[in-house]
């Protein structure tokens, strides 16, 4: 006798997305992207983005030009909007409309400067958890969270990252280049943890250290997990 065919189920699931709004002159937008892709290289890895057209306005070439662009840069467009992005039709990915807006990621600048004397580091404190879907990006140097950093939050530091509460976001340690930088936390359960370009997702961690006092840093240019007390 045939059983059945089990319905199928639709699920509802809730990502953070950053939006990419890139202006004219493309080149120096594309060039200001490259700045901080070098001084944060992990700040896209794994990050779904949402491409925002409305400045630009290109036809449906540029528009294929420029996600190849992103693409080539390991940036995952997963959808467009701005006027005109539904008309694209397939071959992009799809046009989106109505979304939430978040609060805007800040990130340092990228323009070069002439050379200066090097100025002592700056630590930026924290007196409230991270929320998800909030990131907070710090390349002057540590960032220490008092609470913790929620599932679909990020903090990004140009030193170490120091949590005293629960990791169960995103921490990007080192993004300025230091591979010395490490990572702290009271209560391992991230989604991503990474250290001067080099990371591990939650799939490639070692769940031996899930819910521990732990600290992450860089030995042999690979990540190294161990206990706080250890």
């Amino acid at each position: 006798m045939t059983q059945p065919r089990p319905p199928i189920r639709v699920r509802g699931r809730s990502f953070m997305a950053t939006v990419l709004a890139p202006t004219p002159p493309l080149e120096d937008w594309l060039a200001d992207l490259d700045g901080l892709s070098r001084r944060a290289p992990a700040f896209f890895a794994g990050r779904p983005v949402l491409l925002d057209l409305s400045a630009l306005r290109p036809d449906r070439a540029g528009a294929e030009a420029l996600v190849a662009e992103l693409h080539g840069r390991g940036i995952t467009v997963v959808a467009l909007e701005g006027e005109g992005a539904e008309g694209f039709g397939a071959g992009l990915p799809p046009a989106l409309s109505g979304g939430r807006p978040g609060a805007e990621i800040e990130t340092a600048e990228t323009t070069p400067e002439p050379p200066r004397a090097a100025a002592p580091a700056r630590s930026l404190v924290l007196d409230q958890p991270v929320r998800s879907g909030q990131a907070v990006v710090h390349l002057d140097g540590d960032v220490t969270v008092l609470g913790s950093v929620a599932s679909g939050a990020e903090v990004v530091a140009g030193g170490s990252v120091h949590v005293y509460g629960a990791l169960r976001g995103r921490a990007v340690a080192g993004a300025a280049g230091d591979p010395l930088a490490r990572i702290f936390c009271r209560r391992f359960e991230p989604e991503l943890v990474a250290i001067d370009g080099l990371y591990r997702t939650a799939d490639d961690l070692d769940g031996t250290r899930r819910g521990q006092a732990v600290q992450v840093r860089l030995v042999d240019d690979a990540l190294r997990i161990a206990p706080l007390d250890g």
